[in-house]
């Protein structure tokens, strides 16, 4: 077996493998003889089929499946061997002609493309600036969610008529051009939320009804979208493109919820019996698990304009066109050149980041042992037990933990967010981060900047 590996430029080799007789034979031999002992054939015994036939029948298809597993263990020595650093996977060469004859097998010679990782470095000081947006937790924060826990924890009444926060159960009935039902049409139960009508209008016309009040309304001004109609009216994404006409409701249930009184009682409910004695601690303990719960999407938002601005600083040059068609051989389902271009800038930015992960976990010599990994999970179990005021103790979170990292796929996505974690925490020590609050819309404007 001889292999030699070319270089093309600082991204690009060819690898170029030359394999003899005795490279396979023994493999296809060995292969031919456990087919003979299986292979059933008229006339014949089991297991007594001659090779003879056995070649002629399945030569070229075991020859085939066997010099692929050689080729395939050799590249993957040859990597190991000379700690090679590629991209995607080998692809055999697009003008590849293999030199060879699969009638009377001899000498054979493959040549396959390879990507190489880019060389680059990364260079962080207190010149690389950051910040921090942390949402300010005003007045008006504090009463929307004192609001939202007291209607969490409130009752359900059934008043006579609607009113601007309702909920109306009743039937959709789909109208012609002229407001007469429409033969055919649709018909359906579901829920109009009064609350979330933007429409002024409709708003109004939904307001002061009473159980066997008809209204008629444009179905588009009752939902929040598209999807949203679609499910109200249990119909098809594309079959919501088709109503034009109004439907008429007809309300069987008004529904409304009424916010429970914010005193000792529901102190008592969210936070447990006598830990809270008073409004104004009612509202400090709000602010501070407002505080907890904007956390994580604060350090996403930084993160996120960490991993923009290193990828836009740092910029590894990529092989563009021989990732391009390895996504294209890669993927299970045809992918046309658009679609390959239209995505790939995604995907490159992607990779670019996580090249520089990589590069930036072993120049500092990053590490998360399964203790971090297990005490993660634990810690992540006992705040989702906490939010239902369930107890937890250290045998279950443990027990919970260790299922959760026995499974493969999502053992590997704990370890890759836990390496991301940290190598978020070692750049900020190596940069300059300045804090800043922001109000919550402000906050949400920039987060959905993307």
């Amino acid at each position: 077996m001889d292999i030699q590996q070319e270089k093309v430029d600082e991204l690009n080799a060819v690898l170029k493998i030359k394999l003899a007789p005795e490279d396979y034979k023994p493999q296809v031999d060995k292969a031919l003889k456990q087919y003979k002992k299986q292979v059933n054939m008229p006339g014949f015994r089991p297991g007594m089929v001659p090779m003879s036939v056995v070649k002629k029948q399945y030569g070229k298809s075991v020859l085939a499946e066997e010099i692929n597993k050689v080729l395939s263990e050799t590249i993957q020595k040859h990597i190991e061997e000379k700690e090679l650093n590629i991209l995607g996977n080998p692809l055999p060469k697009e003008t590849d002609q293999v030199e060879g004859d699969w009638d009377d097998p001899q000498e054979f010679k493959f040549e396959y493309d390879l990507a190489l990782a880019p060389d680059f470095e990364i260079k962080l000081s207190a010149k690389d600036k950051f910040t921090y947006h942390k949402i300010k937790i005003d007045k008006k924060l504090i009463d929307q969610q004192v609001k939202d826990l007291a209607k969490r924890y409130g009752k359900m009444s059934e008043p006579k008529e609607s009113g601007e926060t309702d909920m109306l159960m009743g039937q959709f009935v789909e109208l012609d051009e002229k407001d007469e039902i429409k033969e055919g049409g649709i018909m359906q139960d579901a829920t109009i939320s009064v609350e979330f009508v933007e429409d002024k209008a409709t708003k109004k016309k939904l307001t002061g009804l009473k159980v066997g009040d008809e209204v008629v309304v444009d179905p588009h001004k009752v939902s929040k979208g598209h999807d949203d109609l679609a499910k109200m009216l249990e119909i098809s994404h594309e079959q919501v493109h088709d109503i034009k006409t109004n439907f008429r409701f007809k309300v069987n249930e008004i529904k409304r919820l009424e916010p429970a009184e914010v005193n000792q009682e529901l102190f008592d409910k969210i936070y447990g019996e006598g830990e809270i004695k008073s409004v104004d601690e009612f509202r400090k303990k709000v602010a501070e698990d407002l505080e907890k719960t904007f956390e994580n999407d604060q350090k996403r938002l930084l993160q996120r304009d960490i991993t923009k601005k290193l990828i836009d600083k740092i910029n590894p040059t990529l092989p563009d066109e021989f990732l391009k068609r390895w996504i294209k051989m890669a993927n299970e389902k045809p992918l046309t050149e658009e679609q390959i271009e239209e995505d790939y800038p995604n995907y490159s930015r992607s990779l670019k980041w996580q090249l520089i992960e990589n590069k930036f976990i072993k120049d500092n010599d990053l590490k998360v042992e399964p203790e971090e990994a297990v005490n993660h999970v634990k810690k992540m179990m006992a705040e989702q037990y906490a939010q239902y005021g369930l107890p937890a103790d250290e045998e279950q979170l443990n027990m919970v933990a260790q299922q959760a990292l026995s499974n493969k796929e999502e053992s590997q996505r704990i370890f890759e967010n836990l390496y991301e974690e940290k190598v978020i925490e070692t750049i900020k020590e190596k940069v300059k981060v300045d804090e800043k609050e922001v109000s919550m819309d402000k906050f949400i404007e920039m987060a959905n900047e993307g």
